[in-house]
């Protein structure tokens, strides 16, 4: 497979040789599921590429971004992979129809698809009819409910996996924590899959954070900063306003700046999305409606004017600095208040029980009178509900065994005699979600707020080890951040088990304390003495 693998690359994609990594997870050309955790530029379109030519039928590739999905095609009309189709919004129907059209035909390898157009039932069916053998599901993060861009409509594919006649899967992704990669292989249903985590270390990158007490001299350092900085680079904000503001003081500044968030419109946000990968633009003032799928190679510095989500979305937004190799810098300008923010929106508003049930109730009044499985539609006109509202209700009654999807929008339930059950299981696995979440903010400001290498501390958290200190971050040129010795009680990526907490996974040392991301807690950090004197871990094997 290894030289079928290389020789591929060479005859249908032109490559010469392939980057460290594209090989092993070049796995599902074999046909085994495989996710992939790689850094944006280490080249993740090509390992679906090789998978899908030597694989026999046509591939679906599902991808949230429109914008890629079209480079894409064309990239591909340059070489002899196959030939390729996108259907999503921006799609004519004329254009819909006949793509369908030639993949039902075989005549297409490839067929790239939004995630929306899963919710049409017409659409599945013809998807199913061609047997396709690969079944690609890009910005794979955006399936998990722990990731830092979660996508309901992306909750569609592991039903759409089985009602194409179950294809191999490849999951390819930038970032993803060990929960997040835990919840991608269980929502696609990928059976023994192949996990390769590897690239995440992004050494010309240099880390720093700087602190402050006041919001005006925090503002104040980043404005002087920004001004001061050479090359292009954008900015990341909390709000919407805060973009919009942080724009107009740049532009006042003598700089070429906009504004870029969700509540501009479609055609706005593109001009300015394509103004500053043009190179028309010295800094973009953002909020995470900005990056993903961005192809800039010259970002010379990302800043954070406030601390991201988790520390997931965080480095996925540091990521997008320096992709050409040449030094670049990511700054956090850090207060602690900041992180009220994020533990506000990490709150949220609750499941109501009461929904829960009339979703449950609805859907087995379906299934007990001989109607069969429900449509999701039929459920939203019978309850009166929005489609995110739905969405949530029947995300969390899946996760419970409650409700089952069955191809795109079918839905059925596994016994609706316990629906009193099944809701007070689905507010228990909310209540454990929210208990990590809000752990995931604290991991945020233990990153700010540490003293030792800032790289070594990001790797451990994606599961990798590091040898530190990496030189390139602000506590190694300070001195602050000594190499510490890893040799606590257990390995890291070890799993443990605490009497109350439960089960984890061991990440890191650091000084005398111990990081552990437990499953039912999140992560906790612990006095190495206390662990070992009371026996409070033990190994779970």
């Amino acid at each position: 497979m290894a030289d079928e693998v290389r020789e591929t690359a060479r005859t249908a994609l032109g490559f010469t040789e392939l980057r460290p990594g594209q090989q092993e997870e070049a796995a599902a050309a074999g046909g085994r599921d495989t996710l992939a955790v790689m850094p944006t530029g280490s080249g993740k379109s090509a390992i679906y590429e090789i998978a899908a030519v030597l694989l026999d039928g046509p591939s679906i590739v599902v991808s949230p971004l429109i914008a890629l999905q079209r480079d894409q095609v064309e990239s591909l009309a340059r070489h002899r992979a196959g030939k390729a189709a996108v259907v999503n919004s921006a799609t004519g129907d004329g254009q819909r129809r006949e793509a369908l059209e030639r993949y039902e035909r075989g005549e297409l390898e490839f067929l790239f698809l939004a995630p929306e157009q899963l919710a049409r039932p017409a659409t599945v069916t013809r998807l199913a009819a061609a047997r396709p053998s690969l079944l690609v599901v890009d910005e794979a993060h955006c399936v998990s409910s722990w990731g830092h861009d979660f996508r309901p409509d992306y909750l569609r594919l592991g039903a759409l996996r089985e009602a194409l006649g179950s294809p191999t899967v490849l999951a390819l992704t930038a970032t993803a924590a060990p929960p997040v990669r835990a919840d991608i292989v269980e929502r696609l249903r990928m059976v023994d899959p192949l996990v390769v985590v590897r690239g995440f270390d992004r050494p010309n990158i240099r880390l720093s954070v700087e602190t402050f007490h006041e919001a005006d001299d925090q503002h104040a350092a980043l404005l002087a900063r920004v001004q001061a900085a050479k090359g292009s680079g954008i900015v990341y904000v909390a709000t919407r306003k805060a973009a919009d503001r942080l724009a107009e003081q740049l532009r006042e500044a003598g700089l070429r700046a906009a504004a870029y968030h969700a509540g501009l419109p479609a055609r706005e946000r593109r001009t300015v999305q394509d103004a500053f990968v043009g190179g028309e633009l010295d800094a973009l003032a953002a909020t995470t409606a900005f990056g993903m799928g961005i192809d800039a190679p010259d970002v010379r510095f990302v800043y954070h004017q406030a601390p991201s989500e988790s520390l997931d979305a965080y480095y996925q937004e540091v990521g997008r600095a320096g992709r050409d190799g040449e030094p670049a810098e990511d700054v956090l300008f850090y207060r602690s208040a900041d992180l009220g923010l994020r533990r506000f929106f990490a709150a949220g508003g609750g499941l109501d029980p009461e929904v829960l049930t009339e979703v449950l109730d609805t859907v087995g009044e379906a299934v007990t009178e001989g109607d069969g499985p429900v449509s999701e539609q039929e459920v939203r006109d019978a309850t009166g509900l929005s489609q995110r509202a739905l969405t949530r209700a029947v995300n969390a009654l899946e996760d419970v065994d409650a409700v089952e999807r069955l191809g795109a929008d079918q839905l059925t339930v596994t016994d609706p005699h316990r629906v009193e059950e099944a809701v007070e299981e689905a507010a228990l696995a909310e209540d454990i979600q929210r208990r990590v979440e809000r752990s995931r903010i604290e991991m945020v400001r233990q990153y700010a707020e540490t003293r030792a290498c800032r790289r070594a501390f990001l790797l451990n958290y994606f599961g990798e080890g590091y040898d530190e200190p990496c030189g390139n971050c602000d506590n190694d040129t300070a001195g602050s951040a000594a190499a510490h010795d890893v040799e606590g009680p257990f390995p890291l990526q070890s799993r443990v088990r605490h009497t109350l907490w439960g089960d984890g996974l061991v990440l890191r040392y650091e000084g005398a304390t111990v990081t552990v991301l437990f499953d039912e807690v999140g992560y906790k950090s612990l006095s190495v003495e206390v662990v070992e004197s009371e026996g409070l871990l033990e190994s779970a094997g």
